[in-house]
């Protein structure tokens, strides 16, 4: 990972770059949501000031978006 990711900037690149929605918010973690054809996806995103690489990567996979694609955005 080149730099480090708030979690304010892991949340932006997903509704930008994804197609997530904001959706709410409970003290300092987000809710996103996605509709697809065949179900929705949730993620939680934690709004600190650095994500932990594990805890961004559990962020993703609760998103079902490659860190791959996601590092392009950064």
């Amino acid at each position: 990972m080149p730099k480090t990711v708030s979690g304010e900037e892991a949340m932006k690149i997903l509704v930008k770059q994804f197609g997530f929605v904001f959706v709410s918010q409970k003290g300092s973690h987000a809710k996103l949501k996605k509709i697809f054809e065949n179900g929705t996806v949730i993620t939680i995103v934690p709004l600190h000031r650095e994500l932990a690489r594990g805890t961004l990567n559990g962020v993703l996979e609760l998103a079902k978006v490659e860190f791959k694609e996601f590092e392009k955005f950064l």
